[in-house]
């Protein structure tokens, strides 16, 4: 059996067969809306459709998002005309209401964007940066030992400056065509009115209730009455109304100056036992960045997305281009051995990832060589074996100059969201957006929840005498895994996907890419599909699905396998003829077209 599979392993290696191989389809049951949202006519049919495995169609336009009532305010939009930049500002407003763990306007989010009339592909960057006043020993304890996670994340200390407002301000102001002030109607009326608090939610909090106690304001949000919002509890949140009207009448502007901005500053610095350094200054002064793609190769494809600060694009860049030199098409998804070669891949591109990179504003990074052909075909060598990778290292991409860093140690955790849009006129937005932790620093001001998103700077900023590249400075953008992704061919763009998952979004996106690609899914086959994830050498198999077989192959292979809940939330469209969309059955969103 070693020969034989050191055998598959050159000639997959050398060249690809032609054969292929359809998966089945996976359908697990779908999470419900939790409220008479899930009783609206399209809501219902879309929800069937995804627990039946089924892409949703459309002829015209498609939104997908995390939640029915953010989906259909987005559908609205799209309907009276508005383009995928409208849509989003009327998304990301009822997210931030509906699921105010994940997202809101206290955080930062990565846009991909392609533009119709012109052809071009392009990425803002929303991200949050750290305070003027932050020290490389922010996250230290007094002998300079990196704190526990917890530690810095509760309180002020770990609140950067957000950037959601001016995202999506920036992206109205270039492709939006409908009323800013009238985008935020559905928002307003919903925290005006109420809304049915899900199961998702109610969950959340429940698990949480403990650090969102230790604040009032959040705590009389999330706690009246020292008891956790139920599960169907009609909410309202008279603040974020509140708040909305305002930047429905300033713009940005509201947000980042004036009485808001002085809220926000004093909430962060005064959070009792671990206030943050955060200003008006660094309110006043932020600014969101337009910045080039990062494109990599696989097969007909160019799979574009987010560079540096984020390493969404260029990790899943890597992993795809090792994979390139493989035929996983031949092999397909019940192969064990299919997957041995993701697992590794993966773990060689984040070998790259923990040294090299960060905030490219601050550090110089090879972003060019880590995506190089000729380099991940050199990566690629180390995979032609029937076993496990002993061992993993960063390799030596190509630089314009010599640079010496060590590895990081930071630490992401899942929360976040993603929204995938397509318009009448074929403008494309794929947009992940997060406040990084679930609930982000716990501390709540103006009805919406502030970020931890300094957390994922590196707690140490040298390790045995290197400069670690993710380390705290101020103005900096910490480094992210998120990755909103735009699949290009013959230059048009022709799938959008994204994931919420802290690092783990990463192996979920190119395993959705891969499985479109190579082994004919559609989106929502292509979502659904179990996950079997390798960041650091430990297998992670989603529990419940097809992947826990794997356990015993890839355990006799030398892996350390773990069997657990991985709780991704990607939203997908294809454009073709049609558009497909694909909403992932482990959340509680949809996809809608018309």
């Amino acid at each position: 059996m070693r020969q034989l599979l050191m055998t598959a392993a050159a000639l997959c290696f050398a060249s690809f067969a032609q054969a292929q191989q359809t998966a089945d389809a996976v359908q697990p049951e779908a999470a419900t809306a939790g409220d008479v949202i899930s009783t609206v006519p399209e809501v219902r049919e879309s929800l069937a459709a995804k627990a039946a495995g089924l892409p949703v169609t459309s002829d015209h336009w498609m939104v997908a998002a995390a939640n029915p009532h953010a989906v259909r305010a987005g559908a609205r939009v799209l309907r009276a005309g508005g383009t995928a930049a409208d849509a989003l500002v009327a998304v990301q407003a009822v997210l931030g209401l509906v699921e105010p763990q994940s997202s809101g306007l206290g955080g930062g989010a990565f846009l991909v964007w392609y533009d119709a009339a012109t052809g071009a592909l392009t990425t803002l960057d929303g991200r949050e940066t750290a305070p003027l006043a932050v020290t490389p020993r922010l996250f230290q304890t007094a002998d300079g030992e990196p704190k526990k996670f917890f530690d810095a994340v509760v309180g002020g200390l770990s609140v950067g400056t957000p950037g959601t407002p001016a995202l999506l301000e920036a992206v109205h102001r270039r492709w939006g065509a409908q009323n800013w002030a009238r985008l935020f109607d559905d928002a307003i009326a919903l925290a005006d009115d109420g809304f049915a608090v899900s199961p998702r939610l109610a969950g959340l909090v429940a698990r949480d209730a403990e650090r969102l106690a230790r604040f009032d304001s959040t705590a009389s949000y999330f706690l009246p009455g020292g008891t956790p919002i139920a599960e169907g509890t009609q909410l309202t949140n008279p603040d974020y109304a509140n708040t909305l009207r305002s930047l429905a009448a300033g713009g940005a502007d509201a947000f980042y100056t004036g009485t808001l901005a002085r809220d926000i500053v004093a909430t962060v610095r005064t959070a009792p036992g671990n206030p943050g350094v955060l200003s008006e200054t660094d309110l006043a002064i932020y600014q969101v960045k337009e910045r080039a793609p990062v494109c990599s190769e696989y097969r007909a494809y160019e799979v574009c997305g987010m560079g540096p600060p984020s390493s969404g694009a260029l990790t899943v860049g890597q992993i795809l281009g090792i994979l390139n030199n493989f035929d996983l098409r031949a092999l397909g998804p019940d192969s064990p051995f299919a997957w041995r070669l993701i697992g590794d891949a993966s773990r060689l591109a984040f070998a790259d990832r923990g040294r090299y990179m960060a905030d490219s504003d601050f550090v110089p990074m090879p972003t060019q060589g880590l995506v190089d052909p000729a380099y991940l075909k050199a990566r690629a060598e180390a995979l032609v074996r029937d076993t496990a990778l002993e061992t993993v290292a960063p390799g030596a991409p190509d630089w314009d100059h010599a640079q010496l860093w060590a590895d990081d140690d930071s630490l992401e955790l899942p929360s976040t969201s993603h929204v995938t849009i397509v318009d009448a006129a074929g403008n494309v937005a794929s947009m992940t957006t997060t406040i990084e932790n679930a609930f982000g620093s716990r501390l709540m001001v103006g009805g919406f929840l502030l970020n931890n998103e300094l957390t994922d700077f590196s707690f140490r900023s040298h390790r045995d005498g290197a400069p670690i590249a993710n380390r705290i400075e101020p103005g900096k953008r910490p480094r992210s895994s998120m990755a909103p992704t735009i699949v290009m061919q013959d230059g048009a763009p022709v799938l959008a996907i994204g994931s919420p998952g802290g690092s783990r979004i990463i192996g979920y996106v190119a395993k959705s890419v891969i499985a479109w690609a190579d082994w004919n899914m559609d989106v929502q086959q292509a979502v659904s599909l179990g996950h079997a994830v390798n960041r650091f050498g430990v297998f992670d198999l989603e529990e419940g699905s097809e992947m826990a077989s794997l356990a015993a192959p890839l355990t006799e292979m030398g892996f350390e396998v773990s069997v657990r809940g991985l709780n991704s939330g990607l939203h997908a469209i294809e454009i073709g003829d049609v558009l497909q969309g694909g909403a992932d059955p482990r959340r509680e969103g949809i996809a809608l077209g018309d």
